[in-house]
């Protein structure tokens, strides 16, 4: 059960290093079009053709699919450990909402990841579905897949309302990745539960509202 929880904190550690980057790039997308078009574009051909990006790249998606498993693991294992009636009580009691239903919140982010993948990554890295043109600079028009899908009312709903449950995540996430590898320090415990707060919130609403302000353009 450590080595499970271990691998959850350090890869979810790794995941909460990568959103900062991502929603660095994003915001890129913010910008008026005749800058944040080949700004984004060459971002994106830096990622695919970087060899050591290339290696980033599959270190993340393995620390997607670990931290899948294991915490699937994890939820499935306490729910056998609170068949007892009393037992169930008492987790009620001392812990919050969103410690008693990590599961399903990371069942929801796990969702919005697949959706996001077919729309990106299935179509930018494995060609599938229509041919993504090339911009002025030659570079393949990332923008303008993640543009069009922004322009899209109900994509842009679906992406924001799965922020939520992402922030909720992140919030809980944070803290108890620390506490699993071992940082009990109790000043320092109050000081990374404010932490783990404002990042959880930046996370969740900077990715939240760009899809909204891309929309509006």
């Amino acid at each position: 059960m450590f080595l499970r929880k271990t691998i959850i904190a350090l890869t979810g550690l790794f995941l909460c290093i990568f959103l900062i980057v991502h929603l660095s790039a994003n915001s890129i997308l913010v910008l008026p079009e005749e800058m944040a078009r080949g700004l984004y574009n060459s971002y994106s051909t830096t990622l695919r053709e970087s060899p050591l990006i290339k290696i980033v790249a599959y270190v993340l998606y393995l620390s997607i699919v670990l931290h899948v498993i294991y915490a699937l693991l994890i939820v499935l294992n306490n729910r056998k450990a609170k068949s007892k009636r009393y037992l169930l009580n008492r987790n009620r009691e001392n812990s919050s909402w969103t410690s008693q239903n990590m599961g399903l919140l990371g069942i929801m982010i796990l969702l919005f990841i697949v959706v996001h993948l077919a729309n990106f990554w299935a179509r930018i890295k494995l060609g599938l579905g229509e041919n993504v043109a090339l911009d002025a600079n030659g570079h393949v028009d990332v923008y303008e897949v993640t543009y069009s899908l922004f322009r899209n009312i109900y994509y842009v709903v679906f992406y924001t309302i799965l922020m939520i449950p992402l922030g909720l995540h992140l919030n809980h996430g944070l803290k108890s990745a620390f506490k699993t590898l071992g940082f009990y320090h109790k000043k320092g415990l109050r000081v990374l539960a404010k932490i783990s707060l404002v990042y959880a919130a930046v996370m969740a609403v900077g990715f939240g509202l760009i899809p909204f302000i891309v929309f509006l353009k």
